[in-house]
């Protein structure tokens, strides 16, 4: 049973408590709209106060259908929502569309959460999605924090965004909106070859599946619970170092640290120089280790969006160029 599956997943990740005032974030697709249908259910249970985030992004002919759907859903269930349309491809910033459209969505969940005076965004990932951004991942090269991928609970300046669906199959999903007989909205996309993402869920995944484990799905989970504790531990470790949170990082401590701990240190103190370590992969911190080991004083190295690393007789600094 799909509930007892999400019960398990809000427990062992202690997602919600009791009197919660959670956003949830519904797209109309069938994920999110089991998501806001199962807690829905739970609202007794947890004392839940729910609200309906929904943002329109004016980026297919039936997004306006979308939001209409949302809309006439949660006034069914009797939950008060926010529908509101932004054209994303008239905003500017880095990134591809896909990356600035979900900064919109979040900065509507941001914005609707206050004024609800909740703490909690809910979204509807669910196992597959997991199973395909590890993928992504892998083919893109990422290193341990980009194999823990998504993660049930993660905490977002000042907010909990959860997953509670995150243990649960799509066909799982889909076979409890037929029992129910819920309708949902299909996006078209989902099938236009062109996006990465939906090569691996409609090509790659389904032929590894068949041909190789078919429970890969599963498997690649799995993969990224592992890394995502993996990933914790050293975080963890790395917080306790003096040059925590620093640009500047001693050299003759870097080279004497274990190379998980210094690529960890180095990913952070570039977060720090940039305000995060998007477009950072694992080749550019090779190259940063072999500024640190090889190269001459003064050597530079420049890093994807404006930040550079440059290495004196006695550090390594990263500042914006």
């Amino acid at each position: 049973m799909i509930t007892n599956i999400v019960k398990n997943t809000i427990k062992q990740n202690s997602l919600i408590s009791k009197g919660d005032r959670i956003i949830v974030g519904v797209s109309g697709g069938p994920d999110s709209v089991a998501l806001l249908y199962i807690l829905n259910s739970l609202k007794g249970q947890f004392a839940l106060k729910l609200r309906v985030a929904h943002l329109d992004h004016m980026l297919r002919k039936n997004s306006v259908r979308d939001a209409e759907f949302v809309k006439d859903l949660a006034q069914k269930l009797e939950i008060p929502a926010t529908i509101t349309r932004v054209n994303v491809k008239a905003l500017t910033g880095n990134g591809s569309i896909e990356e600035i459209a979900r900064y919109a969505r979040f900065r509507l969940f941001s914005k609707v959460a206050k004024s609800f005076k909740a703490k909690k965004i809910a979204l509807g990932h669910n196992l597959d999605d997991q199973a395909e951004t590890v993928l992504m991942r892998l083919l893109r090269g990422s290193g341990l924090y980009g194999l823990s991928a998504i993660q049930p609970k993660r905490q977002i300046n000042g907010l909990a965004v959860i997953r509670p669906l995150l243990d649960t199959r799509r066909k799982d999903i889909e076979k409890f909106l037929r029992s129910k007989k819920i309708k949902s909205c299909f996006d078209e996309t989902n099938l236009d070859g062109i996006y990465l993402r939906n090569k691996i869920r409609n090509t790659l995944l389904p032929l590894l599946e068949k041909n190789y484990n078919r429970n890969i799905r599963q498997v690649l989970a799995n993969l990224a619970d592992s890394s995502a504790s993996d990933y914790n531990y050293l975080s963890k470790a790395v917080a306790k170092l003096p040059e925590s949170g620093r640009k500047t990082l001693a050299l003759k401590r870097l080279k004497a640290m274990h190379p998980a701990i210094r690529r960890l240190l180095l990913r952070n103190a570039i977060s720090r120089a940039k305000g995060n370590t998007r477009s950072i992969g694992f080749v550019h911190i090779r190259e940063i280790e072999d500024l640190i080991f090889n190269r001459p004083s003064n050597s530079i190295v420049d890093l994807p969006q404006g930040i550079s690393a440059r290495k004196s007789l006695k550090s390594v600094s990263f500042y914006r160029r």
